[in-house]
Formats: structure tokens, C-alpha cells, sequence
């Protein structure tokens, strides 16, 4: 039996649904219905059991949801219910903000390996994870079997690191630099064009100002 589509919206929606049942448990309540889910998040209460029930029955009628319950379950639909051996290259100030990101958040995203082609970065200490040469990546994920590798770097290198992450075997990419990568089927990227945000932000300034005019 075959695995269901997904549509790509439904998989950006489940992070968002996790992060608010996070604040949930920190407050300590149980049980949540999906008009209630509707009020916090914006999305509608049928667009939420739509997206929820793509994966399985995980409410019940007149009941709602088991806070703590259907965080494990999208944990687990995420693939969180594991840790991931991840490196970072490039340890500049975008690289050491995810490195000190992931490592105080305990995501279950392992940074036990960082890579830099500064010789004044390489072998500083970061969270306790030496700084490594760049030209080293390869074989080092090959050795520690590394699962993700987090990209950033500028435009000009990003496309030669990404083929020595690829080379050395890891399963997936998140890539920061501003270019749109060459990577080979089988290996998932995740691109996050930082400009692309905040022009979209430039465009709704722009838009409301118009409809004030």
C-alpha cells in the first residue's frame, strides 16, 4: 500500500499546529477542540480536522483533542520522534545564530559538526563543536553519517558545499544562501530566501499605504 499525498500546504501548516500545542502543554491544559485551535491559529476548525484527519483519526466527537497526545503524533508525522546528526557550514553571524538556536531549543536537530573557510573561524569553539575546514565536509559526513547540512555561506559557494554535502551522503539540505541549488533527486532541500520575506513585506506596506490614499 502506498503512502498518502500530501499537499505541501498541509506540511506548512503542521509546524505551525505544533508550536501552539507547545504553548498549550506549558500551560498545563489537556484537552482542546478544533473551534478552539481555530481562535488561536487563524485557520478555520474544518480546515484543521481536514489537514489533521490526512494522517489519521486523532480526535474524538464532543470531545476535541488530547493536547499532549496529538503534539506526540505530529512529532512523530514530522519524523521529531528522532534526532537528526546535522552540520552547519559557514559560522559566520547567520550560522552561529542557528547554531545557538538549535542547540538552546533542543529541536532534535544535533549540530555535532561546524565548517568554515576562514582560517581566523577555523578552530574556534561554538556550544562546544570545534570549528572545521570546509575542505574537510565531505569526509566527514561520510564518517559520522551525517543526516542534514545547513548552508550559510554566500551565493558564490553555496553550490560547491551543497555537492560536498550530497557527496558525503546526508539525506537533507537547508540552504540560507540567496540562490536556488542543483541537488539531485532523493536528497530534500529546504530553501529560506531571507529577501523573498522581507519584499513581501515591502509589498504590503506598499499595498496598505495605497488603499489609505
Amino acid at each position: 500500500m502506498g503512502k498518502t499525498k500530501v499537499s505541501n500546504a498541509i506540511i506548512r501548516r503542521l509546524p505551525r499546529y505544533r508550536r501552539y500545542l507547545g504553548h498549550l502543554q506549558t500551560k498545563g491544559i489537556k484537552k482542546i477542540s478544533s473551534n478552539e485551535l481555530s481562535e488561536m491559529i487563524g485557520y478555520t476548525a474544518s480546515q484543521i480536522r481536514q489537514d489533521l484527519n490526512t494522517f489519521g483519526e486523532f480526535g474524538q466527537q464532543g470531545y476535541g483533542y488530547e493536547v499532549d497526545r496529538l503534539y506526540k503524533e505530529i512529532n512523530k508525522i514530522l519524523g521529531l520522534d528522532r534526532e537528526y546528526k546535522t552540520v552547519v557550514v559557514g559560522v559566520g553571524n547567520l550560522g552561529q545564530a542557528i547554531t545557538n538556536y538549535t542547540y538552546y531549543y533542543k529541536i532534535g536537530f544535533n549540530i555535532i559538526g561546524l565548517f568554515d573557510a576562514n582560517p581566523k573561524i577555523v578552530g574556534n569553539v561554538i556550544n562546544d563543536v570545534e570549528v572545521l575546514d570546509v575542505a574537510d565536509l565531505e569526509e566527514y559526513c561520510k564518517r559520522e553519517k551525517i543526516d542534514i547540512g545547513i548552508i550559510c555561506v554566500n551565493r558564490e559557494n553555496a553550490q560547491k558545499v551543497a555537492d560536498a554535502l550530497v557527496s558525503g551522503g546526508v539525506k537533507g539540505i537547508w540552504n540560507f544562501a540567496p540562490i536556488d541549488l542543483a541537488i539531485p533527486e532523493g536528497i530534500a532541500l529546504e530553501s529560506v530566501h531571507l529577501s523573498d520575506s522581507l519584499h513581501a513585506l515591502s509589498f504590503m506596506i506598499k499595498r496598505m499605504n495605497e488603499d489609505r490614499d
